[in-house]
């Protein structure tokens, strides 16, 4: 019995050994296959939001690429490339949002690039000018693409943000996102000034129309929607009577109310003025009623087909005599003459005609003798 069990033992024990040195075997050629295997091409892929416009193009990915690899993409080992290190390199380019890499079963590189989305162009108190996107970074402008975006001015310059500043970022960012979101202020805004000046944790945005001598006080980017809507009814039913110009300053800051301070030498608006306004206030008169009948919109119906009386051969003649054509006039009066015959005879055969003795009559009526 002792023998039998040791004899197990060492069968058992053998077949795991073999085992294992089978698969340490066949891992070892994969490493050695993999680091033999050389990259055999590459395909780069660009995604963003503006259909085929980007600020960034297979070149300028291919160079930071090379970088990467410290030269050329192509044969260079598999073994070489730290793909997380070169996802890290792209996402360092400012324009970059995402990138993904990857081997395919063909050893063909694959690299797929997101770009950034600007939202708003931001200039400061210098003049020197960025983009934000819609988590609030900074990017520069792009030689190859300009793109139009809600404009803010007054940004301090700073090497070192502060809290506040990144708070202003956050209402810039917010306030940029509805005004691009709503084609009606997207025709309107001109510009956007931002004034910190009034005190130490205030932050005070107005906005400049592009019709229109007044200028809109907003405030911070906190319920920045409703702010514009109060405005949107004060233009649509104030503005659109007294003129763009009889106020100086509207104030939407403050929850259900719209302040408006006069001028003090209004002018009368143009005739070219007032044509932007109906304009801009026909626009958004169609937007709001295109909604209404696309939320009153009833279900279609199929139509059914109109079907031909019962005595078909008639249809058949009617449709028959409306193909055919006349050849000459002189058909037309023949025909034309042939009716007023027939319609002549009609009418003296119903006066002449008698009642035939033969002819049944209703019961209820009885014959005369």
């Amino acid at each position: 019995m002792n023998t039998k069990r040791t004899i197990r033992k060492i069968l058992f024990i053998t077949t795991w050994v073999v085992i294992g040195a089978g698969m340490l075997t066949l891992l070892i050629a994969a490493m050695g296959k993999q680091k033999k295997d050389n990259c055999k091409d590459y395909a780069i892929t660009v995604k963003g939001i503006r259909g085929d416009d980007f600020f960034l193009d297979e070149a300028d990915i291919l160079r930071l690429l090379k970088v990467a690899t410290k030269g050329k993409i192509k044969g260079q080992p598999k073994s070489s490339f730290n793909l997380q290190q070169m996802e890290e390199l792209l996402e360092g380019n400012q324009w970059v949002k995402d990138a993904q890499l990857y081997f395919d079963s063909r050893d063909v590189l694959h690299v797929s690039v997101t770009e950034r989305e600007p939202v708003a162009r931001i200039f400061t108190a210098a003049g020197k000018s960025f983009y934000l996107d819609e988590h609030a970074q900074m990017m520069g402008l792009s030689d190859r693409l300009s793109v139009r975006l809600p404009v803010f001015t007054g940004f301090p310059d700073k090497k070192m943000l502060t809290a506040k500043d990144s708070l202003l970022m956050k209402d810039i960012v917010a306030t940029a996102q509805y005004i691009n979101g709503n084609s009606f202020w997207s025709s309107q805004v001109s510009q956007i000034n931002l004034d910190l000046s009034c005190g130490a944790d205030c932050r005070e945005m107005e906005m400049v129309p592009l019709i229109g001598n007044h200028v809109v006080k907003l405030g911070n980017g906190e319920n920045i929607d409703k702010k514009f809507n109060r405005l949107f009814v004060f233009y649509k039913q104030v503005l659109s009577k007294t003129g763009f110009d009889k106020y100086k300053t509207i104030d939407v800051r403050f929850d259900g109310q719209v302040v408006g301070a006069k001028s003090e030498n209004p002018r009368v608006d143009s005739v070219q003025l007032r044509k932007n306004v109906e304009k801009l206030l026909k626009q958004i008169k169609e937007m709001e009623e295109l909604n209404d009948k696309q939320a009153l919109l009833p279900t279609p119906v199929p139509v059914q087909p109109v079907m031909p009386p019962a005595d078909s051969s008639k249809y058949n003649e009617l449709n028959a005599l409306e193909d055919q054509e006349p050849d000459n006039s002189k058909t037309e009066n023949k025909v034309a003459g042939k009716k007023e015959t027939k319609a002549e005879n009609k009418d003296a055969g119903k006066k002449n005609v008698k009642p035939s003795g033969n002819k049944k009559q209703p019961k209820a009526v009885m014959r005369r003798n």
